[in-house]
């Protein structure tokens, strides 16, 4: 039983002694994804070792029993612990995202509803500013266009964790199943009669890349183009062309930033989300190579799928891919989404068992 692990003992050791050599440490790129898969195998080893080392005292204790009945006893706890290790051996060794290690970087963008859905957009930010907060992770706006009563148009917003985070505990281990449309019901501030209004906004999560390195871009594969920025922003806004838009014209990628008061500062940020787009592009041509693996994760993060209701008048929150509810909308938009994000970890994990298995 599990014979495969020892390979993945020996890439641990492999990966301990390379993280203990400074010079691994002059790219950060690298080191950065050494530590990503060192911290991914430590709970397996570890898991893994420990399986061992009961499973010997299961039956040191059962060779005792046969002297001293008393020991009987223990062999049976030890047997119930060694079962337990086992299942939790199993589930570390199911097949992984492998950007499950990365930072995330979150785009929210305000679709039907006019001002209100912008408003939600805003809602949508703030709640995930929060939560990562609670989460312990830093937070950056890297792009932001917002609308005239304060809400977003369109807004991205970095999250990194802080050092190496625990297997699963990441942020784009956490936030991908963000992904999707999500309509809120409630009466806006703009409406005088009353009445509830569905609107809705886009969630959008990538991988962020770890550096400019990992993911190429060939200069002649882009074109770059300025203009003046609009909206809030200081004197440097309507004055200068300083927002910068890029097109990656073999996919077609657009992306543009303007919320830094320079060309160079826009282009770097601009810059940071192509290349995120373009590494989840990559993964997603990945997942489709090789469905069976990933099946259910291109599923539920198909970003067309409307995937969630925020009901106002009934504080209830509805998750439409599995059934969860809740009547606590305040606290969750207040960034306690814990529960909600657990519900869909869990049920990801459950829909990968069976096909770990075959």
């Amino acid at each position: 039983m599990f014979e495969g692990v020892k390979a993945l003992e020996a890439e641990y050791e492999e990966l301990e002694h390379k993280l203990a050599d400074p010079s691994v440490h002059a790219d950060q790129g690298q080191a950065r994804r050494l530590g990503r898969r060192y911290a991914e195998l430590t709970a397996v080893v570890k898991t893994y070792r420990l399986w061992q080392q009961v499973g010997d005292d299961r039956r040191a204790a059962r060779e005792l029993a046969n002297d001293d009945p008393t020991f009987g006893a223990e062999a049976d706890e030890l047997a119930a612990r060694e079962e337990q290790l086992a299942d939790e051996l199993r589930m570390l060794l199911l097949p992984r995202d492998p950007n499950d290690g990365r930072d995330a970087i979150l785009e929210v963008k305000a679709g039907a509803g006019g001002e209100e859905s912008a408003l939600f957009a805003g809602d949508l930010l703030r709640m995930y500013l929060r939560f990562a907060e609670r989460s312990g992770w830093s937070t950056e706006i890297i792009a932001a266009e917002e609308s005239d009563l304060g809400g977003y148009r369109d807004v991205s917003v970095a999250v990194k964790a802080r050092g190496v985070p625990e297997p699963g505990m990441a942020p784009y281990a956490r936030l991908k199943f963000e992904g999707g449309v999500h309509r809120v019901q409630r009466v806006p501030v703009t409406e005088s009669q009353g009445r509830i209004h569905t609107s809705a906004a886009g969630v959008l999560v990538l991988p962020e890349a770890d550096d400019d390195t990992e993911v190429e871009i060939n200069a002649n594969d882009i074109r770059i183009d300025v203009f003046r920025s609009s909206g809030p922003g200081g004197q440097s806004v309507n004055t200068t062309d300083s927002a910068v838009r890029i097109t990656h014209l073999p996919s077609g990628i657009v992306v543009s930033c303007q919320n830094e008061k320079s060309q160079l500062q826009n282009k770097e940020q601009a810059m940071r989300m192509l290349r995120a787009r373009l590494l989840a592009a990559a993964q997603e041509e990945a997942d489709k190579e090789a469905a069976d693996a990933r099946r259910s994760q291109i599923r539920t993060v198909d970003r067309s799928e409307r995937v969630r209701t925020y009901n106002f008048p009934e504080n209830r929150i509805s998750d439409h891919r599995i059934g969860y509810k809740s009547h606590n909308l305040d606290a969750v938009l207040d960034g306690d989404l814990e529960a909600v994000v657990q519900a869909l970890v869990d049920a990801d994990t459950n829909a990968r068992i069976p096909e770990s298995g075959e």
